[in-house]
């Protein structure tokens, strides 16, 4: 199978009535009858401290703000990445004269950072409940020309009641992760009636593009455009906290390893001892994808052999071992630590995270071999020499220590990976194109 990476140069048609999906009209009666309920799960979250205090109502479609005039694109990105990598791709869609932008999420920790970053004339809001009530109210306020989905972003209400409107849906830089098309190719018919109601679909690769093929993805409808990641931004970084955390960790070598899921906290305790072995007071930030798992990581931890101290209760980075139980703060380690082992990718099933974000900080890149997410750009990092694959402890930890002992080899692997994302095809124009190619004609 092959794709053109030209931008699409004119509107698509409307797609083909979709298949029908009994898991569809199943989802869509039982949030019909959760519909009383929306209210009270929100203000639950509420009390937990889940939600907006001053703006939760928005996601039962209550909105105080008005319409823009004129054409409006609806973009959504559901937390903090997707939302730093739309960041490029909503300045190229404000800079067309007359072009609004609408930019929902999902999170309280993307909300405050989007609002901050956004280019003028983006307005940011959260996204409803999948609920009929939420959702219709959601619509027939904004009244969006274009909507545009990020990444995997698939709430079948949303989506249906969008399509049945007669609005064009974009799925931009798609991408799913091994397990997540595991659980869609389980489902077959709802995940054809869901990708079945896009106009068009913009994968970053053809590995990507050939998953959801095998999902039920019009391949007519679906283009490689390369990567909206490409264009992205540094995570930001708070220069007191990270003066601060300097400070504390001082002239101790320091390493990370980033987004960890269950199963592979084990794997990097395992490789720090090791380290410390050799290195008795190297000093390993944890910052695990969920930081609600810090109470069963710091057990596992101690029970390890290693001392453990918290980032979220404020404890100094002076143990084995420092958690970074935070949320928004990946940028500071990233910056903090000149080597990074990128998670996801020791154990099947997750698909591995992104390499552009510890490129652009310049930390050294480690992955396992599990990275199929990202397949095209591990294997072309593993070639150039700008990212180092790790297949159990022991060979985690002799790089580690080679690149701590090693200044001129961990440079040549950061800047052989910048040079290699510098060649990534960059989606952000084609995308761009694409979008405003289904604005209807003035």
């Amino acid at each position: 199978m092959t794709h053109s990476p030209a931008p699409f140069a004119a509107p698509m048609a409307p797609p083909p009535r979709p298949p029908g999906s009994a898991l569809l009209a199943l989802w869509l009666g039982t949030t019909a009858a959760l519909a009383p309920f929306g209210a009270t799960i929100l203000r639950r979250r509420l009390a937990r401290g889940k939600e907006d205090a001053a703006r939760w109502p928005e996601k039962l479609g209550r909105i105080t703000l008005p319409r823009p005039e004129g054409a409006l694109i609806w973009l959504h990105a559901v937390s903090v990445g997707e939302g730093l990598s739309v960041l490029p791709l909503l300045r190229a869609l404000v800079a067309r004269a007359g072009t609004r932008v609408l930019l929902t999420c999902t999170t309280v920790t993307a909300m405050g950072l989007m609002q901050a970053r956004v280019p003028e004339g983006v307005i940011v809001q959260y996204l409803p409940l999948d609920l009929p009530g939420p959702v219709t109210r959601f619509l027939s306020h904004w009244r969006p020309d274009v909507a545009v989905m990020v990444e995997s972003e698939f709430w079948p209400r949303l989506i249906h009641a969008t399509h049945a409107r007669g609005i064009p849906l974009v799925l931009a830089n798609a991408r799913m992760s091994e397990g997540s098309a595991r659980a869609w190719a389980r489902v077959p018919g709802l995940a054809r009636a869901i990708l079945g109601r896009f106009t068009a679909l913009a994968a970053p690769d053809a590995a990507m593009a050939a998953r959801l093929v095998a999902l039920g993805a019009d391949q007519a409808r679906l283009q490689v455009m390369g990567t909206l990641k490409r264009a992205a931004e540094r995570l930001p970084v708070d220069p007191a906290a990270l003066a601060q955390v300097r400070a504390g960790v001082g002239g101790r070598p320091v390493w990370l390893a980033a987004s960890t899921h269950p199963g592979e906290e084990a794997v990097v305790a395992e490789a720090h001892r090791a380290v410390r072995a050799v290195s008795p007071d190297a000093l390993l930030i944890l910052a695990p994808r969920h930081p609600a798992r810090a109470g069963e990581i710091a057990a596992q931890l101690s029970t390890a052999g290693l001392d453990v101290a918290l980032r979220s209760r404020g404890e100094a980075p002076d143990a084995a071992v420092y958690l970074a139980d935070t949320l928004g703060e990946m940028g500071l380690w990233f910056d903090l630590c000149p080597i990074a082992f990128v998670g996801g990718s020791l154990l099947p099933g997750i698909g591995g995270h992104n390499a552009y974000e510890p490129a652009l900080h310049g930390s050294a890149i480690l992955h396992g071999r599990h990275v199929g997410n990202f397949a095209d750009l591990y294997a072309r990092l593993d070639a150039a020499g700008g990212a180092q694959p790790v297949v159990d402890a022991g060979a985690m930890a002799a790089v580690v220590l080679r690149l701590m002992q090693d200044g001129a080899a961990r440079a040549a692997l950061v800047a052989a990976a910048r040079d290699v994302l510098a060649t990534e095809a960059d989606g952000v124009a084609a995308t761009s194109d694409l979008i405003l190619s289904l604005l209807p004609a003035v």
